[in-house]
């Protein structure tokens, strides 16, 4: 299925921004609920509700439901900084934890 699908079939998200959070507690990013970036809170509120945060199966869930833009985040790096934290999860195996506000 093609992104807009998948973002589509995904349960709405409430809030205004997400706080991704590493292992030691520090603010790594920001993902605001805002055009532009509402397509990735969406997708990220959606893996921390179901995986409780960004761990390895949820960041390969996430680049299956991203579809179309994985690819094109995988030939132009830093094109997709959303995309490219979820491939570090996958290289690095270490979590993110995900508060919602």
């Amino acid at each position: 299925m093609a992104f807009k699908d998948n973002l589509a079939a995904l349960p709405a998200a409430q809030g205004g921004r997400l706080r991704l959070h590493d292992e030691q507690g520090r603010e790594v990013a920001v993902i605001e609920n805002a055009p532009g970036t509402a397509g990735s809170f969406r997708i990220y509120a959606y893996l921390a509700g179901k995986h409780g945060a960004i761990d390895a199966a949820a960041a390969e869930e996430g680049l299956a439901i991203y579809a179309e833009h994985t690819e094109d985040a995988r030939l132009n790096p830093g094109k997709h900084p959303n995309i490219d934290r979820l491939f570090d999860v996958l290289k690095t195996g270490a979590a993110l934890r995900v508060a919602v506000e």
